[in-house]
Parts: structure tokens; C-alpha cells; sequence
């Protein structure tokens, strides 16, 4: 088989995908070497509804939101605005005296201070109400933290009234970490959320289509959401195939409410918006070149922090072998472990709506991949990544 015929594997599984009805719409970006090398999209915006994907699509990236809030708290240790010893309730200080409950029920005081850097590894002992085999994460389901109505403070103070799930560095769970991170933040700079990711990040790398809402005039363009309509039952799975069911989002994750945002999830972007940040992510820099981060500093963000002993990492029931987790995202540490193609220390994470990214800077390579299906059960990201990986000379 030649190159071409390998090339045309990746646009063949995309529509594959379409056609199964598995999704509505994907769309895909694969920059290697500093130039698009593969872009490309199958389907519709709304398939249920014969609606056209339209020229610049907007999607919801729920969990593609937490690389963006870690970059800033990279910034501010780099200022000496926050460093990753701090105790978090030194910014908070209703989690100073947390309880720990265990799988039987029973409370015990933490021993342990949640530190900075427990946040951004997912080890600080939250969880979500999505890991309904944790005991916390089956108190969080019957919580209001996933009501859009909820301030992001709001959002803390309710969590902060819970219990955690194990002694803080002790395990890796992934969580509502990235949330509480957003509200140190806030409290560390004095400013809400959404101007400080304008001001740090989105103008220096000029997304101008990125945000916790979407303007009137360009609601048109975002992509409808099918599976799941709570965030809470993502993976709640059963053996049915993955067919289009259409979701409401609009009490969890509104695109045009000015006083909702996140921290772990609520932004909106395009492909393209995307793709900037992704190349600030590989380097650090801008598309100009100034730097936003030090070369040191993403050295540390993309170096795995987990030890053997909390390995491998699972999210509910989602293994993700050979991976380590690093300050922002996943880190390839073990290839060999690896059930993909992939290279050392290639990293990223996804969103919980079948969006996904992963940069290995070994090929020089970025790739992200756009859908929106809420608690899919098949793992579109791998599948386009395998695609360009086999096509690759």
C-alpha cells in the first residue's frame, strides 16, 4: 500500500464513524513540521436535524478547558504569584480541615495539606459524580455543582463541604481538581476567570473564538451535542451501540450565560482556535515567538508526576496504559505499555464531548480531532491518531 492510499485512511475512518452513526459530525487538524499536513471533516452539525456543518464550526471542549487553567497557574508560579508547595487553603481556607471518608462510610480528619501541585496532578483527593464507584463521587452526584447557575466560588463552597476521597498525593483520581485550581487563581490575581484567560492567554495566541460563551450572532455555528445531558452519567455505559440521541446542555454548560465558567470544563472554541493553543502548548511560545511560559517551565508541565504505585491510571473504567500525568495533561512514559501508536512523551488529554489532542514533539506533531457526543463509548481519538501515525513517511 502506498502513501496515498495511507493518507486516506484518516478521512476513511472519519467517515466510517459518520456513516455508522456513531457521530454527527468530526473534524480533525494534524499539523506536523509546523504546516497542516491533514485537515478534513464528515457529517453535519446536526444530523437529527439535516443541519450543514457550517465553515468555521464551534464546539464545546469540556475538559479540554483544564490545560488552559494549569498553563496560568505555570505563569503565576514563575512570578511567585503561587508555587507548587503552597497549601491550597492558604488561598482557601474552608479546605484546611477536610475529612477523608473510605469505602464503608466511616470519616476520619486528613492528615495531609492539599497542595498546588495535588490540584494540577489530580491527587489532591476530589473526585466526580461521573465515578460512581467512589463513595465521594456518589455524594457529588446528589450535589448542585454541575448546575450552570452555580458561581464558580459557589461551585467550591459546596465542594469544600464534602468529603475527600483518600489522603491527599496518596492516589490519582481524576476530578474537580481543575475547578478548585480556577478559584485559586481568581484569588491570587483579584480578577474573575474569563479575564484573566483573555488577557494571558487568548489575545497573546489572538483565539479570538474562544470563550465561556458564544456571541448571538455566531450561535448558529455551534455544534449540536448528542449522548448523554448530565455530565454526571458519562459513564454510565450500557452494550447498546452508540447511535445519535440528541442532548440539553443548556443547565449544565450555557453558551450564552456571562456569569458561567469553569475551571476543569466551559470552554467554547473552534478547531482552529485550538490548534494555537496546542502550539503554544508543544513550545511555550506564540505563533510569533514570545514567550508565555519558559523553556524550563514546560519541561516540568509535560514530565510525569505519578508514582509506579498509582499507575495506571483509569478513569472510571477507562484505562489509559503506558501513560503518566504530568502538570497539564497525560504523558507517554511507556511506549511499550501503550495499546496505540504514540511516541515517548507524547501528551494531551480530551474532552468528556469526544474532543481530543496530543502532541509528540519526537515527530514534531500536533493533532486534534472534534466531535460532539457526550459519553461516546468509542474512542474516535485513538482511532484518528492511529490514522495519521500509519500515514505517517
Amino acid at each position: 500500500m502506498n502513501y496515498e492510499q495511507r493518507y486516506k485512511r484518516i478521512d476513511a475512518i472519519a467517515r466510517n464513524h459518520v456513516e455508522s452513526g456513531h457521530f454527527s459530525g468530526i473534524e480533525w487538524l494534524v499539523v506536523h513540521k509546523g504546516n497542516v499536513w491533514s485537515k478534513g471533516r464528515a457529517g453535519m452539525a446536526d444530523a437529527l436535524n439535516n443541519i450543514e456543518m457550517p465553515s468555521s464550526p464551534i464546539y464545546r471542549v469540556y475538559s479540554m478547558t483544564k490545560p488552559v487553567i494549569s498553563a496560568i497557574a505555570l505563569m503565576l508560579m514563575e512570578e511567585g504569584k503561587l508555587r507548587l508547595f503552597d497549601p491550597v487553603a492558604k488561598f482557601l481556607p474552608q479546605l484546611a480541615a477536610m475529612e477523608i471518608i473510605d469505602d464503608q462510610g466511616s470519616a476520619r480528619p486528613v492528615k495531609t495539606p492539599i497542595l498546588i501541585e495535588h490540584l494540577l496532578t489530580h491527587r489532591a483527593g476530589f473526585s466526580y459524580g461521573f465515578l460512581a464507584d467512589c463513595p465521594v463521587g456518589r455524594i457529588y452526584r446528589k450535589s448542585r455543582i454541575n448546575d450552570a447557575s452555580l458561581s464558580l466560588a459557589g461551585m467550591v463552597e459546596i465542594i469544600a463541604a464534602m468529603p475527600l476521597a483518600f489522603e491527599p498525593g496518596s492516589q490519582w483520581r481524576y476530578s474537580v481538581a481543575t475547578d478548585i485550581l480556577a478559584r485559586v487563581i481568581e484569588i491570587a490575581l483579584d480578577q474573575p476567570l474569563p479575564a484573566i484567560l483573555k488577557e494571558r492567554i487568548f489575545d497573546p495566541l489572538d483565539m479570538g473564538e474562544t470563550g465561556f460563551s458564544v456571541p448571538e450572532s455566531e450561535q448558529h455555528r455551534i455544534m449540536a451535542v448528542f449522548g448523554k445531558s448530565d455530565l454526571d452519567y458519562l459513564m454510565d455505559f450500557d452494550d447498546k451501540p452508540q447511535t445519535l440521541i440528541a442532548a440539553d446542555l443548556t443547565g449544565q454548560y450555557p453558551s450564552n450565560d456571562p456569569a458561567f465558567w469553569r475551571g476543569g470544563y466551559g470552554l467554547f472554541s473552534t478547531i482552529d482556535d485550538y490548534a494555537k493553543l496546542t502550539g503554544f502548548l508543544a513550545s511555550g511560545e506564540t505563533a510569533q515567538g514570545d514567550p508565555l511560559l519558559s523553556r524550563k517551565t514546560m519541561q516540568l508541565m509535560w514530565t510525569n508526576r505519578i508514582r509506579d504505585n498509582q499507575l495506571p491510571l483509569c478513569v472510571g473504567p477507562v484505562v489509559l496504559p503506558g501513560y503518566g500525568y504530568g502538570l497539564a495533561g497525560r504523558v507517554m512514559i511507556d511506549p511499550g505499555g501503550s495499546l496505540g501508536l504514540t511516541s515517548m512523551g507524547e501528551f494531551g488529554w480530551a474532552g468528556a464531548a469526544s474532543t481530543y489532542f496530543w502532541i509528540d514533539r519526537e515527530e514534531d506533531l500536533i493533532g486534534i480531532t472534534m466531535a460532539q457526543y457526550l459519553g461516546g463509548k468509542i474512542p474516535l481519538g485513538d482511532d484518528i491518531r492511529t490514522a495519521v501515525y500509519q500515514a505517517l513517511e
